[in-house]
């Protein structure tokens, strides 16, 4: 039954991930391409959709992806399973323990966790962006490139590098997801204008430009930027 599955493999994400939420992105993308719940495409756009929507990335992807397969039940059992280990383990220590980190053998297992971290964010990232960027999907995969979503990856790379110059810092991710829409948005509309060889009218201009398309390009490589940076 599709709400058992959603609960157990939730459960199973929340219980041994670490490193928040996007340390959780490699495992839940292996369950539901695993399960065939999402393909790649799909996956990466609920990815953006998480990011762009209040709140912690883990729990977002798991009442979107919930939504998908089994509605508001469906919603409610994904976030929940995917909440529940930690809210008891934390619960757990807070009760029991206090000033965590003084314990040697907290610090050790922490020691030998953080590389895990890295190593998943990174295989993830690279998976993702090669992907993305050049349509590898797998060993032997022949290189296809997106164009449109190079140059928006480009375009938000070049963004990064000069907030850092002069600001010293990073742009806002709330920023640069509103920047890759709006370039989502007119290479799409610029793409449609060319292919019909006709001036569009006003409502169906409007109807291109704000269509789920418009935000394909725009969410693929944002989701790769965001993973990189």
């Amino acid at each position: 039954m599709v709400y058992i599955k959603l609960f157990l493999n939730f459960l199973k994400i929340g219980a041994v991930s670490f490193g928040g939420g996007y340390g959780m992105i490699s495992l839940i993308r292996e369950t539901v391409l695993a399960n065939g719940w999402l393909s790649e495409s799909e996956f990466m756009s609920f990815v953006a959709v998480s990011e762009s929507t209040p709140g912690p990335l883990a729990v977002n992807m798991a009442t979107f992806i919930g939504s998908s397969r089994g509605g508001v039940l469906g919603a409610f059992l994904a976030t929940l399973g995917v909440v529940l280990p930690s809210f008891i383990i934390v619960f757990i220590i807070a009760s029991v323990l206090n000033n965590l980190l003084k314990y040697p053998l907290v610090e050790a297992f922490l020691f030998g966790v953080r590389p895990c971290i890295i190593a998943l964010i990174s295989a993830t990232a690279i998976t993702m962006g090669l992907g993305t960027l050049l349509g590898i999907t797998g060993i032997g995969s022949n290189i296809t490139v997106d164009w449109s979503v190079a140059l928006i990856f480009i375009l938000l790379l070049i963004i990064d590098y000069i907030s850092q110059k002069v600001h010293q810092k990073s742009p806002s991710p709330i920023i640069m997801i509103l920047i890759s829409a709006v370039l989502g948005i007119l290479i799409i509309y610029i793409n449609n204008r060319i292919a019909a060889h006709t001036e569009p009218n006003l409502f169906s201009g409007l109807q291109n430009m704000f269509s789920i398309q418009a935000f394909h390009s725009a969410d693929k490589c944002l989701v790769t930027f965001s993973l990189i940076d």
